[in-house]
């Protein structure tokens, strides 16, 4: 998992309140668990005047001008700003990988749905909850302004912004750590790695039928 530190980058703008994970990435698409793949079909049904289909050659599919996804201005953007209850109904992982593969690294809101809260923190993806006064002036500057951006300090714990100065944010201290350190839940299990090989040999010598092979 590639570690999270500092971030400065444009704002992706969705103003849409309850954006779900079929929204994120729609079922036909979740076949594949390999991670990577998913950012071409970010927000399909938004995305997209047809339908969409695994394996389909996207470049062929109509693009919806009026979705800001598919506004240039903002093609480059790594933070996606979001209002209430993100991620909310099912919990598929592949919302965050989607997310991912298309390019975020972050996502700000006032509120998050808890599975996909948690899904963000275990792939690198960092979540921040920020007040509502705050996130308004942030889809404000940004819809006014594509090329407004935005600074993340993770150790901090702040958001700096031009005309709204600096927003502290909350961050459990464990996941904080993990992201700081690209660590996820493999990675901090293998932080114990001699450890787990001593206790392994440890159990051959006391018992051995445990690891005898028909």
């Amino acid at each position: 998992m590639e570690a999270f530190t500092k971030l400065t980058s444009s704002l992706l703008p969705l103003d849409r309140p309850n954006v779900d994970t079929d929204a994120i990435i729609p079922k036909q698409y979740l076949k594949s668990v390999k991670k990577s793949g998913f950012g071409i079909n970010l927000f399909d049904d938004w995305r997209y005047l047809d339908p969409g289909e695994p394996d389909q050659d996207n470049s062929q599919r109509r693009l919806d001008k009026d979705f800001i996804l598919n506004n240039d201005q903002y093609k480059n953007a790594q933070i996606l700003l979001a209002r209430d209850n993100y991620g909310c109904g099912s919990s598929r992982e592949h919302a965050v990988w989607a997310m991912l593969d298309y390019g975020f690294r972050a996502v700000i809101s006032t509120s998050f749905a808890d599975i996909f809260f948690s899904n963000c923190f275990k792939n690198g993806m960092l979540p921040i909850v920020l007040k509502k006064s705050e996130v308004d002036k942030l889809f404000e500057a940004s819809l006014n302004d594509p090329d407004y951006s935005i600074s993340i300090d993770l150790e901090k714990q702040q958001v700096v912004a031009d005309g709204i100065g600096s927003c502290q944010f909350d961050i459990d201290e464990f996941l904080k750590h993990c992201m700081l350190n690209g660590l996820d839940e493999i990675g901090i299990t293998l932080q114990y790695e001699d450890k787990i090989h001593a206790y392994e040999e440890r159990l051959k010598q006391s018992s051995p039928w445990l690891f005898a092979h028909d």
